[in-house]
């Protein structure tokens, strides 16, 4: 008797623990049947659209007026369509194609292709709150995408990423879609039996979870062992880019800038190519961007135009942006001023017979970095239409100046020149080449990959620089001066200085100290010459040009002649 009250308990505390075990298991396993709001999912408060963008969900929302769309500017032109151009200052939204400008005023259902007056059934872009938005519509009458909308909560999905392999899976049973890779995560949608889903991510092995997006744009996560195998699949569209003709010369570039600061200058033609072998393009400095609003001074000739033509050689004119008086981003912001100056510069090519614009615009800052393309874009349908070459000179790629956005110049222009020199220049705070051959061998690589070689021309330099160190009380102070290479050997050779090959820059170096005075050059010649062109040459590039005629010696030609053969 004892021993069954002894043992009683015992069982009672047996069962309780294996209730309480089995209660705990089945509460671990149990899905949680909870429903996320996928207002509170998105982030939507009920103001305005959520925006998917693919297989992301973008923080800016759209707009939804009257039965249609209208996507944030800076969404439309850094994701969708980087050829919608906003100008603030005159309230203008501008698109440009191959061959032609579209322009509408904002709040209107009007806009011009080419001056021609067209009209949709919804105004295109408006303002609110200092943020611009263009209807979605609009946006895709000149791009590539798609979309859908939805309710509860408000929603636009996008699609855009045509050509590109996608992985999509479909679902094998009824399954949830769920905020997190656990059954214990509230559930986002429920999901149908063959349902198409994008697989985002694979089964991972400690969830056994795929994350994944619905059609719908709701992202998150499905039982890897609800779904059926992951299959390869490529969007595809309907819409046609556009292509941009371009007009190439059919042998190499050989190009040699000729400084014109005078008319008189301009007699300097036939003294100046004179020697050359194989030049094919002159490109004098004639013009240049002469006040805030759109005006050019010009130094063009009938005289020398047909002397060049009657010697085989095309006339690119040069217009640069270096006049004091000033700022080439109050220009290319404002649209009225941007039209002057690409009007100015096109009625000069036509007065003058030119064969092409070449533009040296140096002084454009960050700020209007998509003010300057507008103008390359622009430009290029004019000179298109009176079948002038436009050519762009840059710097070499780099992240400070990646605002030059040169795949988009090879894209609507013609040819882009890389000036591969300045290395080290006249504000430097350091003595060095003006082009060694890694900084070549590193703009003729990396220009290559924003610029098709058939539109890639190299600049390379005639001249060298004389650095002149001096120090007093333990400062040394620097200067520089250009040197023409028959000047540089001039000075080398009265200072009786050696003269040794710096292997590392692939150029002749010479130093010496006079009247206290350091005095550093590396000599630009036909044996440095040489191994650049080998760079270009290795690069398959469409050929070269030259800083600046007058500055070499004439027997470097004999080397230029061996990598320029038309």
């Amino acid at each position: 008797m004892k021993n069954k009250k002894l043992f009683l308990p015992i069982v009672i505390t047996f069962i309780a623990v294996v209730a309480v075990t089995a209660f705990w298991f089945i509460k671990k396993n149990m899905p949680c049947k909870d429903y996320m709001s996928l207002a509170k999912y998105y982030g939507n408060n009920g103001n305005g659209y959520t925006v998917v963008l693919e297989d992301k969900i973008n923080e800016e929302k759209a707009l939804y007026q009257k039965g249609h769309v209208y996507i944030d500017y800076n969404l439309v032109s850094n994701t969708l369509n980087k050829r919608f151009y906003w100008d603030s200052n005159e309230n203008l939204l501008i698109y440009t194609t191959a061959t032609a400008v579209i322009t509408t005023h904002i709040n209107s259902n009007k806009y011009t292709i080419n001056k021609s007056l067209n009209t949709k059934d919804y105004v295109i872009a408006k303002l609110k709150n200092n943020k611009l938005y263009i209807a979605l519509d609009f946006v895709k009458d000149y791009t590539a995408l798609s979309y859908n909308l939805y309710k509860n909560p408000n929603r636009v999905v996008l699609k855009y990423e045509y050509g590109k392999k996608q992985k999509w899976i479909q679902s094998a049973e009824e399954t949830k879609l769920r905020f997190e890779p656990s059954i214990k995560s509230p559930i986002l949608v429920d999901v149908k039996k063959e349902e198409k889903l994008r697989l985002l991510e694979d089964e991972s092995k400690d969830s056994g979870f795929d994350k994944v997006i619905s059609e719908s744009g709701v992202i998150g996560y499905v039982k890897a062992s609800d779904l059926k195998e992951a299959y390869d699949y490529v969007p595809k569209t309907d819409f046609v880019e556009e292509e941009y003709p371009h007009t190439l010369l059919e042998g190499k570039v050989n190009l040699l800038w000729h400084q014109v600061t005078n008319q008189t200058a301009n007699s300097t033609l036939l003294n100046v190519i004179s020697g050359t072998k194989n030049v094919n393009v002159i490109a004098p400095t004639w013009f240049a961007t002469s006040d805030n609003n759109g005006s050019i001074s010009s130094l063009a000739s009938y005289d020398y135009v047909d002397k060049a033509h009657s010697m085989g050689l095309q006339v690119w004119g040069l217009c640069d942006d270096f006049s004091p008086d000033m700022k080439i981003g109050n220009v290319l912001g404002r649209t009225s001023r941007r039209e002057r100056l690409e009007k100015n510069l096109i009625a000069e090519a036509i007065k003058y017979s030119l064969d092409g614009i070449n533009i040296d615009f140096e002084n454009v800052k960050s700020k209007n970095g998509t003010d300057f393309i507008q103008f390359i874009r622009e430009l290029g349908i004019m000179c298109r239409n009176n079948g002038i070459i436009l050519s762009i000179d840059n710097y070499p790629p780099a992240n400070y100046s990646a605002y030059y956005a040169r795949e988009e110049q090879a894209a609507v222009a013609d040819y882009v020149i890389t000036m591969a020199y300045d290395e080290y220049y006249s504000g430097s705070e350091e003595a060095g080449p003006v082009s060694s051959l890694s900084y070549v061998k590193n703009a003729v690589t990396n220009i290559l990959n924003e610029v098709p070689a058939k539109q890639s021309v190299i600049g390379l330099p005639f001249y060298s620089r004389m650095w002149k160190e001096t120090t007093r009380s333990g400062e040394t102070k620097i200067k520089s001066e250009a040197c023409s290479m028959k000047y540089a050997e001039e000075l080398v050779n009265d200072a009786k200085a050696d003269i040794t090959w710096d292997e590392e820059r692939g150029l002749d170096y010479a130093e010496y100290t006079k009247d206290g005075t350091l005095y550093k050059i590396w000599l630009e010649n036909a044996k440095s010459l040489e191994l650049k062109l080998k760079e270009v040459e290795s690069g398959k590039m469409a050929g070269v040009a030259f800083w600046k005629a007058g500055m070499e010696k004439k027997s470097v030609w004999d080397t230029i002649e061996k990598y320029t053969v038309q």
